[in-house]
């Protein structure tokens, strides 16, 4: 028997997931939703710093929050290239 280890879907641009935000997203919260998506399968919500409590707090109160994850471990995440480190050549 293979056990499927969850994977985030991926990600486009970082972005706040928070209602009217157009923060940069620095947190990935992963969640599901038991009756609609399968046991491995992890949905995202992009959270800025001032939005993270918010959404973890409503994706909580549901149960459907599994992890909490630095944004740029998303797979897809677009990193700004000032953020990418320093080849030596």
């Amino acid at each position: 028997m293979t056990l499927s280890v969850p994977t985030p879907d991926a990600v486009q641009d970082l972005i706040c997931s928070a209602r009217g935000c157009r923060e940069e997203a620095t947190w990935g919260l992963l969640w599901n939703n038991p009756k609609l998506h399968t046991v491995e399968r992890r949905k995202v919500w992009l959270a800025c710093d001032g939005h993270r409590a918010q959404l973890e707090e409503f994706l909580g109160a549901r149960s459907f929050l599994r992890d909490v994850v630095p944004a740029t471990e998303l797979p897809g995440a677009d990193v700004p290239a000032a953020d990418l480190p320093v080849g030596d050549g």
